[in-house]
């Protein structure tokens, strides 16, 4: 794990829709519907990203606990504050980036709306800190993904 570097894709974020927390879907058919009501949000393999966006991170200096939390999850490239990045009073917003895109889903899968440290995590992905490499391996990796299975589901029917 290392701190983030003085690169391009690290200058001062804006706020994008993608990273409002949405509201309660009300239109979810009952046989959908879970223990907890939830928001629906579909997400294709472009919106998807190696980097997350932590939201709601108490302010009381807990960059070491929150970062081993994500490492539960996968291996953890990089990790930064964003200080410019407008935040709730008290709260700090970070910025992760890991090694592989299954890591990163399993952990804004099992960390959103998490409580940490007193306070709610909300986690995000933010495709807008990706290079042009990044995404173009991200879509290679999901086309050959696709073609794995395609053809693997075309030996089972035969």
């Amino acid at each position: 794990m290392a701190g983030f570097t003085n690169s391009s894709c690290w200058s001062t974020p804006e706020v994008y829709k993608h990273h409002e927390q949405q509201k309660i879907c009300p239109s979810r058919p009952k046989y959908r519907e879970g223990r907890r009501p939830k928001a629906v949000k579909v997400y294709t393999i472009n919106l998807e990203s190696r980097y997350l966006m932590l939201q709601g991170v108490p302010a009381i200096g807990v960059m070491t606990e929150l970062i081993e939390l994500s490492a539960l999850y996968g291996a953890v490239d990089e990790y930064r504050v964003l200080d410019e990045y407008p935040a709730e009073q008290f709260t700090e917003v970070y910025l992760v980036k890991f090694q592989k895109l299954t890591s990163a889903r399993a952990a804004k899968r099992h960390m959103d709306e998490k409580s940490f440290f007193g306070g709610l995590l909300h986690v995000c992905y933010a495709p807008e800190y990706e290079t042009v490499e990044d995404t173009r391996l991200k879509l290679q990796d999901r086309r050959r993904y696709v073609n794995t299975m395609t053809q693997n589901k075309g030996c089972i029917s035969s």
